[in-house]
C-alpha cells in the first residue's frame, strides 16, 4: 500500500496533513508517565510523529528515549523543539520500525499501531516481543472502532486486539481509556500489556 511508505508519511508532515495529531500528548498517556518513578527506563516511541510523548518525557527528565520514525521531517520537526534537552537522553531515528534492533523497557504506542497495515500487525507482536526487556511492557491507546473508510487510521476490537496479544504478553490491562479527549471518548482502549 503506497500510503504506507515513509514518503507517504514524509509528505503528510510536509504538507501538514496531520489531522490524527492531537498538538499535545494524550491524557491517559500523560497519567501513566506521571506515576513512572524510574527515570533511567529505556523507552521506544515508535512511529511518532510529532513525539509529544517523548518532547514530555525529556522535560520530565527521563534519560533514555528513543523515536523511531519513516518521516525525515516528523524528525527534524521534533529535533528543532528539543535544542534545550541534553542530546546524551534521546535518539532519534529514521527508520522502518520493523527493521529496528535495540532493547527497551517500555514501548509507548500512540497511534503507530493503527498508522500501520493490519496484515503486519502479527509482526507488530512479534517485534515487539522481540525488543522488549524481561518484564519489558507496552503502554498506549489502541482504536477500539472500525472506521468508515480505507485507513489509516485502521481499527479493531478488543476481542482482535486480545487474540492478538495473549500469545506473547500478559493483558495486564485493556479497557475503554476513561481519559481521552472528547473526539476520541468511547473510542479508545488503554492497554498495559506485559512480555511473558
Amino acid at each position: 500500500m503506497e500510503m504506507l511508505h515513509a514518503d507517504y508519511w514524509n509528505s503528510r508532515y510536509i504538507n501538514q496533513e496531520t489531522r490524527w495529531d492531537l498538538g499535545a500528548i494524550s491524557p491517559p498517556i500523560k497519567s501513566y508517565i506521571h506515576q513512572l518513578e524510574n527515570k533511567e527506563l529505556r523507552i521506544l516511541i515508535p512511529g511518532a510523529g510529532n513525539a509529544y510523548e517523548a518532547i514530555y518525557l525529556l522535560e520530565n527528565g527521563f534519560k533514555n528515549v528513543t523515536v523511531v520514525d519513516f518521516a525525515e521531517k516528523a524528525l527534524s520537526n521534533l529535533k528543532e523543539k528539543l535544542v534545550k534537552i541534553d542530546t546524551s537522553n534521546y535518539n532519534l531515528i529514521q527508520d522502518d520500525f520493523f527493521n529496528h534492533e535495540g532493547e527497551y523497557d517500555l514501548i509507548l504506542e500512540q497511534t503507530f499501531f493503527c498508522a500501520i497495515n493490519p496484515e503486519l500487525r502479527i509482526a507488530y507482536v512479534k517485534h515487539t516481543h522481540r525488543l522488549l526487556t524481561e518484564k519489558g511492557k507496552i503502554v498506549g491507546l489502541l482504536f477500539n472502532k472500525e472506521f468508515p473508510f480505507e485507513g489509516p487510521p485502521f481499527g479493531g476490537s478488543e476481542d482482535e486486539y486480545r487474540e492478538l496479544f495473549e500469545p506473547k504478553f500478559e493483558i495486564k490491562i485493556m479497557h475503554e481509556a476513561h481519559n481521552s479527549i472528547a473526539p476520541r471518548k468511547g473510542s479508545e482502549l488503554f492497554v498495559i500489556l506485559s512480555k511473558k
